[in-house]
């Protein structure tokens, strides 16, 4: 696997509203132990869309690989139109701006603003066709806008290879409790509870 699309829930299903909130370092760690065997493996791109929840956090993860053991790690980021951030607060726009800064590719899917959710599903089979596997942050017994993903790339998987590996909340709960020396109390037990709103993503 050369190439792996990044994926799962928004901030708002996870309800996690803040920067400093301890539930992203549980994911961004989850995400780095998976991804490690796979550079271990030969992996090179890191491919996420930019999405405000799990996909910027995967990217952060992928840069301070990068930064530390894995140089030849490479950040896409392929938004599904131009200015996706527009809309979102400053601490977000610089968050993403940072992240922007660090990737080794940057273009959109379509080359307009947004004009309405079959953007959304552009950018998902576009994605889905140029990467090899997909690591998805994504509960099954919980649910959520992530489902619709999952659902497209094992279809796609019937047709040709292409692995799907999930982190759970059990896989965020093993997290936590390595790292909870670390974490405030009512943090530590990190776990997955995402309200499902539909298909169309937060802009």
């Amino acid at each position: 696997m050369k190439k792996i699309l990044i994926t799962g829930y928004r901030a708002s299903e996870l309800g996690i509203f803040s920067l400093k909130h301890a539930g992203i370092g549980i994911i961004k760690k989850a995400i780095q132990r998976r991804l490690i065997p796979l550079l271990e493996e030969g992996l090179e791109w890191v491919v996420v869309s930019g999405q405000w929840g799990v996909e910027l956090w995967a990217a952060e993860a992928a840069l301070e690989l990068k930064k530390t053991d894995y140089p030849h790690l490479q950040l896409a980021v392929i938004p599904p139109f131009l200015e996706q951030e527009e809309k979102w607060g400053d601490d977000k726009k610089a968050y993403y701006a940072n992240v922007l800064r660090g990737a080794d590719y940057v273009n959109s899917v379509t080359k307009t603003k947004y004009d309405g959710p079959w953007q959304f599903k552009e950018r998902d089979k576009f994605l889905l066709r140029n990467t090899d596997g997909l690591l998805l942050v994504y509960d099954e017994e919980t649910g959520g806008s992530p489902r619709y993903i999952k659902q497209q790339a094992e279809h796609f998987g019937e047709r040709q290879t292409y692995p799907l590996i999930v982190i759970n909340s059990y896989d965020l709960a093993s997290v936590a409790e390595d790292e909870q020396g670390e974490l405030p109390a009512d943090e530590a037990n990190y776990d997955l509870y995402p309200a499902d709103q539909g298909y169309d993503d937060e802009i």
